[in-house]
């Protein structure tokens, strides 16, 4: 099974964690010089470039948002929970997970990646059912960073969350009415983050078997950020304060 990938950074980030891309589309013309690295990296692996007008890119892509590259690439790869948890043992690392419960929205799933990826996480986990998989949108949400990050689907959120405890991670959920400020909380060494949707957030058994609870204190008037926002501010948090540990 293949999959398009349009974007420049959805290209470039595939070819550089080296997905399996059969063909590359370029539109015809003067490219850009980020498109020009891609071709770049084409020649170098053999893989075979095709130069297509603008319209027919964009019938390919299924919109013209695809910044004059679309990629054919092997569809995703998932991963298993154990392989994030290797992950994190072959870096020398405390694991640091990423579970969502029940995101829906591309964009969101996409943004939380990116911001995983660039925090440090060993990898995200979706449910298999009822949330957004890993798709082209996501990819390019992403900005490509999908690629380097090991994201695994499972069955049953809270199989996977007893499956983590067993293997001495802390489960800490994100909620507005948690009873833990999340810039108050020293978090352990191994933890997961749970995420919930923006309209339900985390579902009760999710809950029920969360560690702790945190919020973030809100300032203005709204009581609420964006599930991406919030994961990132939880993420940057343990960041810093793993940060702050390794200079003791």
């Amino acid at each position: 099974m293949s999959e398009l990938l349009p974007g420049i950074n959805s290209v470039a980030e595939a070819l550089k964690s080296g997905r399996d891309i059969s063909t590359i589309y370029v539109v015809k013309g003067k490219v850009d010089s980020r498109i020009s690295h891609i071709l770049q990296m084409a020649e170098e692996m053999n893989i075979q470039v095709r130069r297509m007008d603008k319209a027919n890119l964009d019938r390919l892509a299924g919109s013209g948002t695809h910044q004059g590259v679309v990629a054919e690439a092997e569809s995703f790869l998932y991963y298993s929970l154990t392989d994030i948890l290797d992950e994190a043992e072959k870096r020398g690392e405390q694991p640091l997970v990423v579970l969502l419960d029940g995101i829906m929205d591309p964009q969101n799933l996409g943004a939380i990646i990116r911001s995983a990826e660039c925090l440090g996480a060993h990898g995200v986990v979706i449910p298999k059912h009822g949330a957004c998989e890993v798709t082209p949108a996501v990819v390019r949400a992403s900005a490509g960073a999908v690629e380097h990050l090991k994201v695994a689907r499972v069955t049953n959120l809270v199989n996977a969350i007893n499956e983590l405890k067993k293997r001495g991670v802390w489960i800490v959920g994100s909620d507005v009415q948690g009873s833990d400020s999340c810039f108050d909380l020293v978090f352990p060494e191994s933890v997961a983050i749970v995420v919930g949707s923006e309209g339900r957030g985390i579902r009760r058994l999710v809950r029920e078997n969360c560690d702790f609870m945190v919020h973030i204190p809100m300032k203005g008037r709204v009581n609420s950020l964006n599930a991406s926002v919030s994961c990132a501010v939880i993420m940057a948090q343990i960041a810093r304060q793993r940060g702050e540990a390794a200079e003791v």
